[in-house]
């Protein structure tokens, strides 16, 4: 609050401001200040004068509050009665104490002041005000620490996990489960698809949703990794949608995916089911040229499957409509909320066909997704496989304690064994370090990350399943979406942040019933955190303390052994070259990025380039 200057008693004009009184004070002979006079006992300044700096005076110049009797310090400081003075206070005192105004206690009743202008009782001792001291901690023992301030122990509690899901409750009772796929109402192409893939009874998840998501329920299920939520939502979309014709550019089922790699993974599950009912499949994810993708549409899909950012920027371009889409489904949509999707997923949401069918599946489920569930879905029918957080009974989970020295040679000999490995590291560039290091030690690695390309991630991925790759080193762009079959080790060689992106790590392996390890290498200054992210999740890890890369138990749990030392390189099988990433289009000699970088196309007898100056192009022929 800002004090206005009062205006000096005999002066109307208010020339005994502050700032007037200043401006009398400069003058030449004393280099621009006027001498001070005596005013008072106290040392003050003259009549209708304030002190720049507080602090030159005993008492701060403070006016003294209400309800204490003033101190014996000579006449008044700014050359008023003492009446007067006392008016001042009193209308002060009507007001408001300062203190009483704040909630504190009222000062008590100060009688005198010492040599230092503290206020003393009858008794000579200071007299305690409303305010506690400032080294006073047991007056501030309750007091709550303030938004961003770090606790005086100097540790920050930790980060407490997203609060559960609470899956909601369905006011229509839902079917029972079936125990065979023959029991569901699908069509004849569709089972006899799923019995030469092998598929013959359903997972629970696919049991429990099915008989309700193909008589058009809204459905909320989840499920840990590799427990069938695909095809759990993808057999009721394709027998839903079997004998219908989409129009160009207007799909009529939608799948959407955080990730490309996921997007791939629904495609390529999908597409034989599809085939056997006669529907189109489409993927649009980012990373892939968007026109293919404005080509493949402008044929016409059934099914869509895509990332809210490709699909949001083909819509913009008028290439995608999604009026017609009667079935929508979000494939682990708590991740699209932590990527900041939501804006864009609701957005979408808005343009399909009102009223139709919206089915949510994700192996996590938070308070994130809470949203979405409360605005499209319409009486969901809910199952859960599994909990939020939980282990997986066919999945085994150690913690190796290391050293900082020995990390380094505990991960080239995991890498070296014998068997494939999904090793996952905090960043891209580290990613790229290891496997230079490992190819150096004989190990045939490749990294996969966000820095590569979709063509590049789709290779690795084909020589990881080929076991051309036996150590595949990855980012979090891995933990999602990627299904290798008979992977029996994933390798946490920096922990991850929190128990979900463990949960799906972990979740790369113990698939469809499968066995696997989790293992994850703990520096010493990690284990507190990886001790409490273990509480969160549920789990009960095997807690190992590594004495060496040579360790028993190391080679015992992961199968480590000593690297060849002789260097490979790893070569792209011309097999492996392909991927298009589910386009819908076939793509004819190198990649499309090397294609579109070099000008060329195949079988053209002559490239173009434009000439400066000209704006046009000359041909010039191939050597």
């Amino acid at each position: 609050m800002t004090r206005s200057a009062r205006p000096d008693a005999g002066s109307p004009s208010g020339e005994g401001s502050p700032r007037s009184s200043r401006t009398r004070r400069r003058s030449s002979g004393t280099g621009g200040t006027a001498p001070r006079t005596a005013g008072s006992a106290t040392g003050s300044e003259p009549t209708g004068t304030r002190s720049r700096n507080p602090r030159r005076t005993p008492q701060n110049d403070r006016p003294a509050r209400a309800g204490a009797p003033a101190a014996d310090a000579g006449p008044a400081r700014d050359g008023r009665t003492a009446d007067a003075a006392a008016g001042d206070r009193s209308a002060r005192s009507a007001r408001g104490d300062r203190s009483t105004r704040a909630g504190q206690a009222p000062r008590t009743d100060v009688t005198s002041r010492d040599a230092n202008g503290r206020p003393v009782d009858g008794t000579g001792t200071p007299a305690r005000t409303g305010r506690p001291a400032r080294n006073d901690r047991s007056a501030r023992a309750g007091k709550a620490p303030r938004s961003g301030e770090a606790p005086r122990n100097g540790r920050r509690p930790a980060a407490q996990p997203a609060a559960d899901f609470a899956m909601p409750e369905s006011t229509t009772p839902a079917l029972p489960p079936v125990a065979s796929f023959a029991d569901l109402d699908m069509p004849g192409a569709l089972l006899d698809a799923l019995a030469r893939q092998g598929v013959t009874e359903p997972f629970p998840i696919q049991a429990a949703t099915l008989p309700n998501s193909l008589h058009g329920r809204d459905v909320l299920g989840r499920g840990r990794t590799g427990s069938g939520k695909t095809l759990a939502f993808g057999l009721a979309v394709l027998a839903r949608t079997s004998g219908k014709r989409a129009k160009a550019g207007r799909p009529l089922a939608l799948v959407l995916v955080p990730t490309r790699e996921l997007a791939q993974q629904v495609t390529d599950s999908l597409t034989p089911y599809a085939a056997s009912v006669g529907l189109r499949v489409a993927t649009v994810v980012g990373g892939l040229s968007i026109g293919r993708q404005a080509q493949t549409l402008a044929r016409g899909a059934e099914v869509l499957v895509a990332t809210p950012g490709r699909l949001a920027d083909l819509i913009q371009r008028g290439d995608c409509a999604l009026g017609d889409v009667a079935i929508t489904v979000l494939d682990e949509a708590d991740q699209m909320a932590d990527m900041g999707f939501l804006p864009q997923v609701t957005r979408l949401l808005e343009q399909v066909a009102p009223g139709g069918q919206r089915m949510l599946f994700s192996a996590t489920l938070d308070r994130n997704v809470d949203r979405l569930v409360r605005r499209f879905l319409t009486d969901p029918v809910t199952h859960s496989v599994d909990g939020s957080v939980g282990a997986v009974s066919t999945m085994e989970h150690h913690l190796l304690h290391v050293g900082e020295l020995d990390k380094k040679d505990a991960v080239t000999r995991i890498a070296a064994r014998e068997g494939r490995v999904i090793m996952f590291v905090d960043t891209k560039r580290g990613a790229d370090r290891l496997v230079k290091k490992l190819l150096a030690q004989g190990v045939r690695a490749a990294a996969l990350h966000g820095g590569k390309s979709q063509p590049q991630r789709n290779r690795t991925l084909e020589l990881f399943r080929t076991d051309q790759v036996t150590a595949l080193i990855a980012t979090n762009v891995a933990a999602r979406g990627i299904h290798i079959d008979g992977l029996d080790l994933v390798v946490n060689i920096d922990p991850p942040v929190d128990h979900k992106d463990y949960l799906h790590r972990g979740g790369r392996t113990a698939r469809a019933g499968e066995s696997g390890t989790v293992v994850t290498l703990v520096l010493p200054e990690q284990r507190r955190e990886m001790s409490r992210m273990m509480t969160t999740a549920k789990i009960t890890p095997n807690v190992v303390k590594v004495a060496s890369p040579q360790d028993e138990e190391l080679t015992r749990i992961t199968g480590a052994r000593e690297p060849s030392g002789v260097p490979v390189t790893i070569a792209p099988s011309p097999a492996a070259s392909g991927g298009n990433g589910g386009s819908g289009t076939r793509r004819r000699g190198g990649s499309q990025a090397t294609r579109e970088s070099s000008g060329t196309r195949r079988g053209a007898g002559t490239r173009t380039r434009r000439t400066a100056g000209t704006g046009g192009r000359t041909p010039r022929t191939r050597p």
